[in-house]
């Protein structure tokens, strides 16, 4: 995830620069994994069960795993398991917590499908008027601040994972096929972004695959 982060942030600052923001830092959430309400050995399993989606990237995925996709928000997921109304879906250790996810579901496979992230950033003018010495105090505790962001949120998940654990779930890593089947939407759905994203999206790509 790092890498990525590292090859796109020159496309991300360009674009950012456009509509006058500059990005200080980014920090993610611990990784999107799979929770069930029954065990998951193989991609077959998720043919015809009802996934959890909110968005049209998490729809694609439910499509692509055959499964039918559920709109549900997170604040009423607890709900949508309790009534049957979604039987699996992706989400990090830290909503399973938050949100007592373990009490519905008893399966949790730290699959990392993506980190979400939160970004800080500044209004570009504004440091572009500050002087050369604050400008690189303010970028220097932005490195320190992103560095400890993401060190925390790697520890964090550690920690998130053990409890759903201690809480009854059965923490287990996803099968090789599960693994492989997932790899390959990944592709599926890179390949779908980059006939939107073009040359500089393409650029992202190969300069991830690179390292």
């Amino acid at each position: 995830m790092q890498r990525l982060y590292g090859a796109a942030r020159p496309s991300l600052d360009k674009l950012l620069a456009g509509q006058g923001i500059k990005l200080l830092f980014s920090v993610p959430w611990p990784g999107q994994s799979l929770y069930s309400v029954k065990p998951i050995n193989s991609p077959d399993d998720f043919r015809g069960t009802k996934m959890r989606a909110y968005n049209p990237a998490t729809a694609r995925i439910a499509q692509l795993l055959k499964a039918q996709p559920t709109t549900i928000q997170l604040a009423e997921l607890g709900q949508a398991l309790a009534t049957g109304t979604v039987e699996n879906f992706l989400t990090s250790s830290a909503s399973g917590i938050e949100n007592k996810l373990f009490e519905q579901t008893k399966y949790f496979y730290p699959v990392n499908g993506w980190l979400p992230r939160n970004a800080t950033v500044v209004n570009l003018k504004a440091f572009e008027a500050l002087d050369k010495p604050t400008q690189d105090a303010v970028l220097k505790a932005a490195l320190a601040a992103e560095q400890r962001g993401w060190q925390a949120s790697e520890q964090k998940d550690k920690e998130y994972i053990q409890e759903l654990g201690a809480k009854g779930m059965k923490i287990s890593p996803p099968s090789e096929a599960v693994r492989k089947e997932l790899r390959a939407i990944g592709e599926t759905m890179t390949a779908e972004w980059l006939k939107t994203a073009g040359a500089e999206g393409q650029a992202v790509i190969d300069a991830y695959r690179k390292h």
